[in-house]
Protein backbone atom coordinates (compact mmCIF):
# COMPACT_ATOMS: atom_id res chain seq x y z
CA UNK A 1 0.00 0.00 0.00
CA UNK A 2 1.35 3.40 -0.93
CA UNK A 3 2.11 6.04 1.65
CA UNK A 4 -0.67 8.30 0.28
CA UNK A 5 -3.29 5.52 0.48
CA UNK A 6 -2.19 4.68 4.02
CA UNK A 7 -2.44 8.34 5.08
CA UNK A 8 -5.91 8.59 3.49
CA UNK A 9 -7.04 5.45 5.28
CA UNK A 10 -5.69 6.74 8.61
CA UNK A 11 -7.37 10.10 8.05
CA UNK A 12 -10.70 8.37 7.31
CA UNK A 13 -10.39 6.18 10.41
CA UNK A 14 -9.61 9.23 12.52
CA UNK A 15 -12.68 11.06 11.15
CA UNK A 16 -14.92 8.06 11.91
CA UNK A 17 -13.47 7.83 15.42
CA UNK A 18 -13.98 11.56 16.07
CA UNK A 19 -17.54 11.49 14.71
CA UNK A 20 -18.36 8.50 16.91
CA UNK A 21 -16.83 10.19 19.95
CA UNK A 22 -18.78 13.40 19.27
CA UNK A 23 -22.05 11.51 18.83
CA UNK A 24 -21.44 9.61 22.07
CA UNK A 25 -20.69 12.87 23.90
CA UNK A 26 -23.80 14.59 22.53
CA UNK A 27 -26.02 11.60 23.37
CA UNK A 28 -24.60 11.40 26.90
CA UNK A 29 -24.99 15.16 27.39
CA UNK A 30 -28.63 15.02 26.21
CA UNK A 31 -29.40 12.10 28.52
CA UNK A 32 -27.81 13.87 31.50
CA UNK A 33 -29.71 17.07 30.70
CA UNK A 34 -33.01 15.18 30.38
CA UNK A 35 -32.37 13.37 33.68
CA UNK A 36 -31.67 16.71 35.39
CA UNK A 37 -34.86 18.18 33.91
CA UNK A 38 -37.06 15.30 35.10
CA UNK A 39 -35.39 15.29 38.52
CA UNK A 40 -36.03 19.03 38.74
CA UNK A 41 -39.74 18.55 38.06
CA UNK A 42 -39.99 15.79 40.68
CA UNK A 43 -37.99 17.77 43.26
CA UNK A 44 -40.23 20.78 42.66
CA UNK A 45 -43.32 18.56 42.98
CA UNK A 46 -42.23 17.38 46.44
CA UNK A 47 -41.15 20.86 47.50
CA UNK A 48 -44.41 22.52 46.45
CA UNK A 49 -46.48 19.81 48.17
CA UNK A 50 -44.52 20.28 51.37
CA UNK A 51 -45.13 24.04 51.20
CA UNK A 52 -48.83 23.48 50.41
CA UNK A 53 -48.47 25.61 47.28
CA UNK A 54 -51.58 24.49 45.39
CA UNK A 55 -51.05 26.39 42.14
CA UNK A 56 -47.36 25.60 41.68
CA UNK A 57 -47.88 21.97 42.68
CA UNK A 58 -50.68 21.34 40.21
CA UNK A 59 -48.97 23.28 37.41
CA UNK A 60 -46.51 20.38 37.28
CA UNK A 61 -49.24 17.96 36.15
CA UNK A 62 -50.57 17.51 32.63
CA UNK A 63 -54.23 18.52 32.18
CA UNK A 64 -55.22 14.85 31.77
CA UNK A 65 -52.96 13.51 34.53
CA UNK A 66 -53.92 10.71 36.90
CA UNK A 67 -52.87 10.41 40.55
CA UNK A 68 -52.98 6.94 42.09
CA UNK A 69 -52.82 6.93 45.87
CA UNK A 70 -52.02 4.26 48.41
CA UNK A 71 -55.63 3.12 48.80
CA UNK A 72 -57.05 0.89 46.04
CA UNK A 73 -59.94 3.36 45.61
CA UNK A 74 -57.60 6.29 44.96
CA UNK A 75 -57.38 6.52 41.17
CA UNK A 76 -58.07 10.18 40.59
CA UNK A 77 -58.25 12.43 37.57
CA UNK A 78 -56.34 15.62 38.13
CA UNK A 79 -59.57 17.50 38.89
CA UNK A 80 -60.56 14.88 41.50
CA UNK A 81 -57.09 15.04 43.03
CA UNK A 82 -57.28 18.85 43.16
CA UNK A 83 -60.62 18.61 44.98
CA UNK A 84 -59.03 16.24 47.52
CA UNK A 85 -55.91 18.37 48.00
CA UNK A 86 -57.40 21.88 48.04
CA UNK A 87 -58.81 21.82 51.61
CA UNK A 88 -55.47 20.51 52.94
CA UNK A 89 -53.41 23.05 51.02
CA UNK A 90 -55.80 25.87 52.02
CA UNK A 91 -55.06 25.02 55.66
CA UNK A 92 -51.33 25.13 54.88
CA UNK A 93 -50.93 21.42 55.39
CA UNK A 94 -49.53 19.76 52.33
CA UNK A 95 -47.49 16.60 52.56
CA UNK A 96 -43.78 16.11 52.88
CA UNK A 97 -42.05 13.27 51.08
CA UNK A 98 -38.27 13.33 50.95
CA UNK A 99 -37.01 11.61 47.79
CA UNK A 100 -34.03 9.29 47.63
CA UNK A 101 -32.87 6.48 45.38
CA UNK A 102 -34.47 7.79 42.18
CA UNK A 103 -34.26 6.05 38.80
CA UNK A 104 -35.29 7.72 35.53
CA UNK A 105 -35.78 6.04 32.16
CA UNK A 106 -36.64 7.39 28.70
CA UNK A 107 -38.30 6.34 25.48
CA UNK A 108 -35.88 6.24 22.54
CA UNK A 109 -36.94 9.73 21.40
CA UNK A 110 -36.74 11.11 24.99
CA UNK A 111 -40.31 12.44 24.76
CA UNK A 112 -41.55 10.13 27.53
CA UNK A 113 -39.84 9.53 30.88
CA UNK A 114 -40.82 7.12 33.62
CA UNK A 115 -39.36 6.92 37.07
CA UNK A 116 -39.38 5.23 40.41
CA UNK A 117 -38.16 6.73 43.65
CA UNK A 118 -38.13 5.83 47.29
CA UNK A 119 -39.50 8.54 49.56
CA UNK A 120 -39.41 9.08 53.29
CA UNK A 121 -42.53 10.40 55.02
CA UNK A 122 -42.94 11.11 58.74
CA UNK A 123 -46.32 9.36 59.01
CA UNK A 124 -45.95 6.49 56.53
CA UNK A 125 -42.20 5.88 56.69
CA UNK A 126 -40.76 4.50 53.48
CA UNK A 127 -42.97 4.94 50.43
CA UNK A 128 -42.44 4.60 46.70
CA UNK A 129 -43.44 6.98 43.96
CA UNK A 130 -43.60 5.90 40.35
CA UNK A 131 -44.87 7.75 37.37
CA UNK A 132 -44.68 9.04 33.84
CA UNK A 133 -43.76 12.44 32.43
CA UNK A 134 -44.44 13.49 28.86
CA UNK A 135 -42.41 16.24 27.23
CA UNK A 136 -44.55 18.93 25.63
CA UNK A 137 -43.39 22.52 25.91
CA UNK A 138 -42.04 21.37 29.27
CA UNK A 139 -42.00 18.15 31.25
CA UNK A 140 -45.44 17.46 32.73
CA UNK A 141 -46.41 14.63 35.03
CA UNK A 142 -49.01 12.42 33.36
CA UNK A 143 -49.23 9.85 36.11
CA UNK A 144 -48.00 9.68 39.68
CA UNK A 145 -48.49 6.58 41.79
CA UNK A 146 -47.72 6.56 45.51
CA UNK A 147 -47.35 3.18 47.19
CA UNK A 148 -46.18 1.72 50.45
CA UNK A 149 -43.66 -1.01 49.66
CA UNK A 150 -44.25 -4.05 51.84
CA UNK A 151 -41.28 -6.23 52.77
CA UNK A 152 -41.81 -9.77 51.48
CA UNK A 153 -41.66 -11.31 54.96
CA UNK A 154 -44.62 -9.09 56.01
CA UNK A 155 -46.67 -9.41 52.82
CA UNK A 156 -48.77 -12.44 53.86
CA UNK A 157 -49.79 -10.84 57.17
CA UNK A 158 -50.58 -7.51 55.50
CA UNK A 159 -52.58 -9.26 52.76
CA UNK A 160 -54.65 -11.03 55.45
CA UNK A 161 -55.32 -7.70 57.18
CA UNK A 162 -56.46 -6.21 53.88
CA UNK A 163 -58.77 -9.18 53.22
CA UNK A 164 -60.33 -8.77 56.67
CA UNK A 165 -60.71 -5.06 56.08
CA UNK A 166 -62.59 -5.68 52.81
CA UNK A 167 -64.92 -8.24 54.36
CA UNK A 168 -65.94 -5.69 57.02
CA UNK A 169 -67.07 -3.19 54.39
Amino acid sequence: MSKDKLQLKMKTLLQVFLATALLTFLTTSRAESDIEQVSGVLDKLHSQASQANFTEYFNLYAPDAVFIGTDADEVWSISEFKAYAKPHFDKGTGWTYLPRDRHIYFSPDHQVAWFDELLDNKKLGETRGTGVLIKTDSQKISQYHLTIPIPNNLATDIAEQIKKHHTKK
